[in-house]
């Protein structure tokens, strides 16, 4: 049995909602078995998409090329019953080849030619951003108002996207020649920094034997995409203590330098820390994880297994960190020690 200290248990969740949560445990068993169809381990970092999906958030994906990040998101695009979009990122993409644009068009009956707006591939309910610090700022500006507000605006007329709308993106860690990093406010947009490693060497055989034959696996969807703006609904109704959240946003304060809650390592390696959003994630994230597991309220461990994920790209690092070689994922080590788990004495 954990010795960590369990929190006071909130109201017990509905009981609608206690038979919708049994659904959502079912529907994610099958939603796994298509996934693994065509995904051979990556167990944590699906587990970490699948998390996004039901908090209704978007996740940047960062790993070497041929972790099979576009399959993955495609995978799980068609898993879900999800109309799917690919965008590549390059230097000379426009603005309006992402939202879309209003085209002259003429009307057969009338013979009047008038503005019409053609969707851009934005328009589906999981797009998938490629290497999307390949792009100028301009460009990676035109999916802040999409991934935040679920629209777009052009020529000062605004256009709703499809619902249930997440963004993926995808980043190469080790080529940086010809990028553009990311603007911090975009960055806090991404519920997740979510990192590919490589397989272990036999999950890596089975890929490539999987690769090399001729064998297809056709996927069937396991849910609708109705269903899976109910479980959005249901993660948001999970209770969770009052001690919980406390500890999350203990965590998020602790990162800001020059604040009263601030670490002697976050004055000493931070620039800034993270903003209110990674609270709401580290919240949103722990129910929707509870859940998951079977559980109809979030402990410590909910929360503070997201730490790493949603704290990884928020934290911006100063002159003192890089030249001692100190990484964010060290810093976060570091909190995580620093701000331990409350005891009922403290």
């Amino acid at each position: 049995m954990s010795s960590e200290p369990q929190p006071n248990r909130p109201e017990a969740i509905p009981s609608d909602d206690a038979g919708q949560a049994e659904a959502l445990q079912q529907d994610h068993r099958r939603i796994l078995a298509e996934i693994g169809k065509r995904i051979v381990g990556q167990d944590e970092v699906v587990d970490l998409v699948m998390t996004t999906l039901l908090v209704g958030g978007n996740s940047l994906l960062v790993g070497v090329p041929g972790l099979a990040k576009t399959l993955l998101v495609q995978t799980v695009a068609e898993a879900l019953d999800l109309d799917f979009s690919r965008i590549q990122f390059t230097p000379d993409l426009m603005p309006s080849d992402i939202t879309g644009t209003d085209l002259v068009q003429q009307d057969p009956d009338t013979g009047r030619r008038e503005l019409v707006f053609v969707n851009g591939p934005v328009f589906a309910n999981m797009v998938l951003a490629d290497e999307i610090n390949r792009t100028p700022p301009k460009t990676q500006a035109a999916l802040l108002e999409a991934m935040q507000e679920r629209r777009v605006t052009v020529q000062g007329k605004t256009y709703p996207l499809p619902s249930p709308f997440f963004v993926f993106a995808t980043q190469n860690p080790i080529e940086l020649e010809g990028t553009y990093p990311l603007p911090e406010a975009q960055l806090d947009r991404f519920t997740f920094e979510i990192l590919l490693d490589y397989l272990p060497e036999d999950d890596e055989l089975a890929v490539v034997q999987a690769t090399t034959s001729n064998a297809k696996p056709t996927l069937t969807p396991a849910i609708t995409a109705s269903a899976l703006l109910a479980y959005q609904r249901l993660v948001r109704r999970v209770p969770i203590a009052d001690e919980v959240s406390r500890h999350a946003l203990a965590l998020v304060r602790a990162t800001r330098p020059g604040t009263e809650q601030a670490t002697d390592f976050a004055n000493r390696w931070l620039s800034y820390g993270a903003s209110v959003r990674a609270a709401q994630f580290l919240v949103l994230g722990g129910k929707a994880r509870a859940l998951l597991r079977g559980r109809a309220h979030v402990g410590f461990e909910d929360v503070r297994a997201l730490v790493r994920p949603v704290l990884r790209h928020r934290l911006l690092r100063n002159f003192h960190a890089e030249s001692e070689r100190v990484s964010v994922d060290d810093i976060i080590d570091q909190l995580l020690e620093a701000v331990p788990v409350p005891t009922a004495d403290r």
